[in-house]
């Protein structure tokens, strides 16, 4: 599925929350798909990840993933 990052500061480590872009980046604004308002700023590139992560650093947004797997 293509995702774009977005990493999350932690007390301990940083994560990466994978979100299932919307359209295209706009003056450095890429939309995600589960939320109308919100977005993220100076995306990473687009990549394709899979549906299952298994590295301990990363997860899916749960509602982008609910999205990913209708699809």
């Amino acid at each position: 599925m293509i995702a774009v990052p977005e990493r999350v500061r932690g007390r301990d480590e940083d994560v990466l929350v994978w979100h299932k872009p919307v359209g295209r980046v706009v003056e450095e604004f890429q939309a995600i798909a589960c939320s109308a308002d919100e977005g993220i700023t100076m995306p990473g590139p687009k990549q394709n990840v899979p549906l299952h992560l298994d590295k301990p650093s990363e997860r899916w947004c749960a509602d982008c993933l609910k999205l990913a797997r209708r699809a």
